[in-house]
């Protein structure tokens, strides 16, 4: 039977045995970020980007200095790394497992498979989503789609004082009691021309049109 073609999971990338061998050591690890930050080589301070730096032969307090301001600086300064004790190859094989993983990792996981607390898997997962944050977030562009979803949930897996004691009725607001929230909805075909939206709920709708351009980030 022949071999089956990748699933929508499939995803185009280096392999963990290509990463295990591109990172050897923490070594290999610290001259592959040195030319992720300095690709032509020059050393350029983390802290205020000058080029008057220069590495400490001692690596104490940190590897690098800076003639400038003055400050002692590392591979992890001013990233989603600082403040970090943990060796800059156990970040590079996080960043992978975590963007590689379709889901995403649990700190769980990361913890039994970089022998770490767990405790410092949570930290290094928050700071690496915390850094790819800023590069998802993006101004939408062209024809958007927006899907439906509801709000409030249902009221018999409510604690007792967090139930509305809603009435009868479609709107559910008699005798002055709060109604739940109701499905919010709207759609905008891939084909409309810019600005079309259709809303059978026009409460999505207005919230839609009421927002500026920069607050419509995806």
């Amino acid at each position: 039977m022949g071999q089956k073609a990748p699933g929508k999971s499939h995803r185009e990338g280096i392999s963990l045995l290509e990463l295990a061998e591109m990172f050897p050591n923490e070594d290999a690890a610290r001259e592959w970020f040195e030319s992720w930050h300095w690709p032509d080589g020059e050393v350029a301070c983390m802290r205020c980007g000058s080029l008057n730096a220069y590495r400490v032969k001692s690596g104490k307090p940190m590897p690098y200095r800076c003639r400038d301001c003055r400050k002692y600086f590392s591979l992890k300064t001013n990233t989603a790394m600082e403040a970090s004790n943990l060796p800059l190859r156990k970040w590079a094989y996080a960043i992978y497992l975590e963007i590689t993983s379709l889901k995403g990792v649990s700190s769980m996981k990361l913890h039994r498979d970089l022998r770490i607390a767990q405790s410092s898997a949570w930290f290094m997962l928050h700071r690496i989503r915390e850094g790819l944050a800023a590069e998802q977030a993006r101004l939408f562009s062209g024809p958007v789609e927006v899907d439906e979803t509801y709000v409030g949930g249902l009221e018999k897996n409510k604690h007792a004082k967090d139930k509305l004691n809603a009435g009868r009725g479609p709107d559910r607001r008699q005798n002055g009691r709060a109604a739940p929230y109701r499905p919010w909805q709207a759609t905008g075909p891939r084909n409309a021309p810019d600005g079309a939206l259709r809303a059978p709920g026009r409460r999505l709708c207005g919230l839609w049109r009421a927002l500026p351009a920069p607050a419509l980030r995806g």
